[in-house]
């Protein structure tokens, strides 16, 4: 079997085509990689386009493609890694609103002591302390300080989840990632309402959850 993994890395992304023998052995076929730049206007802001990410991953295929065309068309999964806690927003019509606020933006140190007096159980429900590096406090910031941004926002993505709804349309989030965004609730492997409620927001925007070995998609046609 001959599947495909994408690597959503934070200053490049990574690609690689491998051969899954039918022993358990793993040869990698083919591989590419695309550098990314991260932008930091403001002290303590660190920043990606999601379009960058998008633009990265074409280039690593196309690149593969170039190279192992044939074994690349009997490609039968892709697999997806990728940096964690970015706040990918989108509107109704799946608009990027902003830049994407990465797992190293530090600008919501203030919101983290919101979030924990709003919504006093946070703690044990998702199993760790606020902290400017997950997503729920940087929606706080952008709350406070974007507010035309924020009354927008339809959907909150991770990095790795915004390039699977580019490559299948589907708006899916895994446990593992979920869980770095302060709204899961752990135990019970669901979005916790309390929590996004402390944020101004509901389940409907956000995507759906899937344990992390299942399939989320179908490779969009024109991809294919």
């Amino acid at each position: 079997m001959i599947t495909l993994g994408i690597d959503i890395g934070t200053s490049g992304v990574k690609v690689a085509l491998v051969d899954h023998a039918a022993a358990g052995a793993e040869t990698v076929l083919a591989s590419a990689s695309s550098g990314l730049t991260v932008q930091r206007p403001h002290p303590r802001w660190s920043e990606q386009d999601p379009a960058s990410w998008w633009a990265a991953v074409l280039d690593c295929v196309d690149a593969i493609h170039a190279s192992h065309g044939v074994l690349l068309a009997s490609c039968t999964a892709i697999g997806l890694s990728g940096q964690m806690h970015g706040a990918t927003l989108m509107d109704a019509s799946g608009t990027v609103l902003r830049p994407c606020m990465l797992w190293n933006d530090g600008r919501s140190s203030e919101q983290c002591v919101e979030l924990e007096s709003a919504w006093p159980a946070s703690r044990r429900v998702t199993g760790n302390l606020a902290m400017p590096g997950f997503t729920a406090p940087k929606l706080l910031w952008v709350r406070e300080f974007e507010r035309e941004v924020f009354d927008r926002v339809a959907m909150v993505l991770l990095p790795k989840a915004y390039v699977r709804w580019r490559l299948c349309g589907a708006m899916v989030e895994e446990m593992s990632d979920a869980s770095g965004t302060l709204w899961l609730d752990v135990g019970a492997r669901r979005w916790s309402d309390e929590g996004l409620a402390a944020c101004g927001l509901d389940r409907g925007q956000m995507p759906t959850l899937v344990e992390g070995s299942q399939p989320t998609g179908h490779l969009r046609r024109e991809l294919a």
